[in-house]
């Protein structure tokens, strides 16, 4: 099923519209651009593409059917060893100064740090890739010696030092690669990279510099992007347990320079983002939620008394643990793309991809938009399409697995919110909007979007904390 051209706008008089996706299941998407096409790589070698970020093919869904390597398990067996595992993890891609296209893989035996990350080139996208090796490796249970940065000889302890898993390639502005990588364990790490070949440079050390993170905290993912508007390196993580019952969230902080400090809404340095020894995993979250503005978390969208009693597809009824993103700009709109996996309300460890656009408040933060990506443009909008009734929703700081449901507040002309939230707003510059809720200042852009459920257009905005990184969502009645 694919999106009918005439559906993409929405400046158009408001009609039902019947907008349909082709989606694909890939974990953890990396996304890279090939001339007209979008690729995106995942956990165990799955793979799609698009060419609109909202109608994606499936190119493979496992180890079995890659198409990446011509036998991925004799060649990555250094890798498949280590790791204890038959399967890879989260996979990076980027194309180089050489024209060349390399793929960063991972493996991990999964119940513990033994973790590595290796490398690979081709010169097409659709590969066939060749290994050039492993570049980091962790430990489990056995003995792991590595160099700190002024070269002394340790053993690893994976309370401080990086599970070697989630790479994360980019360049600077000055043409500087790096990797940005880590899960769990002793936090996220960087390394900087050779650009021409995308070996690791020498003179860091085995594991780089660390960010942030530490004692088994949940925290992973991370994913680098530069803002020439802004002139920030963002940095995007999950925070908490992966699966449907553990809360997955993805959050960001940013920096002036590639390997920071970076920093958040509250003005945290995030190498204090970590747990504290002798606990693990979801008992570290009460002292990792405090950092790193939240995006979103769970929710369960609004359905109108027309849709409530229809046969929806689970999907489109709010997402569940979405997280390990990827982020793409186009430099030509001036679009930002988040691109994520996630689940969904009641319906298991299921999962898709998802693409939401993007948008950089007055304070150079990221907010996210309520809906998916279906074509739409940020709009010059008047007082008369943004006031009235909408569903409304804080997305908080919490780690958890509760399903967060809208309540129900009022847009009135004399710039006050009532409802069961009160408060005033400003709106500004055609779709830009101040939100002031008990003292506190959200600062975002109005978009009008195309609601899934109601298969039609409606007004939507979405707010981050100047002081708190609490982001808050609305979707006009």
């Amino acid at each position: 099923m694919g999106m009918a051209l005439s559906a993409v706008g929405c400046n158009s008089k408001e009609e039902k519209v019947d907008i349909t996706f082709e989606n694909a299941s890939v974990h953890d998407p990396a996304i890279i651009k090939v001339q007209d096409t979008f690729y995106i790589t995942g956990s165990h070698m799955a793979e799609a593409k698009s060419k609109d970020l909202i109608n994606w093919t499936s190119i493979s869904d496992s180890v079995s059917n890659q198409k990446l390597f011509e036998n991925i398990k004799t060649e990555l067996k250094d890798a498949l060893e280590w790791g204890k595992t038959s399967t890879f993890w989260a996979s990076d891609w980027i194309k180089l100064n050489d024209g060349k296209y390399y793929l960063y893989y991972c493996v991990c035996e999964g119940s513990s740090p033994q973790g590595a990350i290796g490398y690979a080139v081709a010169d097409d996208i659709d590969g066939p890739f060749k290994n050039l090796g492993l570049i980091v490796k962790s430990s489990g249970e056995e003995e792991l010696k590595y160099n700190d940065e002024n070269g002394e000889e340790k053993i690893y302890d994976s309370n401080v030092n990086p599970n070697a898993i989630d790479p994360a390639v980019f360049y600077d502005a000055d043409g500087k690669l790096w990797m940005m990588y880590g899960s769990y364990s002793g936090g996220i790490y960087i390394l900087e990279l050779n650009p021409n070949n995308g070996s690791v440079k020498e003179g860091q050390g085995t594991y780089g510099e660390k960010i942030l993170g530490g004692y088994h905290s949940e925290i992973e993912a991370p994913y680098v992007i530069y803002s020439k508007e802004t002139g920030y390196y963002y940095l995007f993580l999950s925070f908490g347990g992966l699966t449907s019952d553990a809360g997955y969230n993805m959050r960001v902080a940013r920096s002036k320079n590639p390997d920071g400090p970076y920093y958040d809404a509250m003005g945290n340095d995030m190498i204090d983002c970590k747990g504290v020894r002798g606990k693990f995993l979801a008992a570290q979250n009460e002292y990792i939620m405090n950092y790193g503005n939240k995006l979103f978390g769970n929710f369960r969208y609004p359905l109108s008394e027309e849709n409530e009693n229809s046969i929806l597809d689970p999907s489109d009824l709010g997402y569940v643990s979405a997280g390990h993103n990827s982020v793409y700009y186009d430099e030509e709109t001036g679009r930002y793309f988040l691109i994520f996996h996630s689940r969904f309300p009641d319906s298991g460890e299921s999962h898709q991809v998802r693409v939401h656009q993007m948008y950089l408040n007055e304070d150079d933060w990221f907010v996210v938009s309520p809906y998916r990506y279906t074509g739409e443009s940020i709009d010059k909008y008047n007082e008369k399409d943004i006031i009235g009734e909408y569903s409304f929703i804080n997305h908080g700081r919490e780690i958890w697995d509760i399903v967060n449901e809208f309540s129900d507040v009022t847009f009135k002309k004399d710039g006050t919110i009532t409802g069961d939230i009160e408060g005033t707003f400003e709106f500004k510059e055609e779709n830009k909007v101040d939100i002031n809720i008990d003292g506190e200042i959200y600062k975002g852009v109005f978009v009008k979007q195309y609601d899934i459920n109601r298969k039609d257009y409606t007004m939507t905005f979405t707010v981050m904390g100047s002081n708190n990184g609490i982001a808050l969502w609305g979707i006009k009645k």
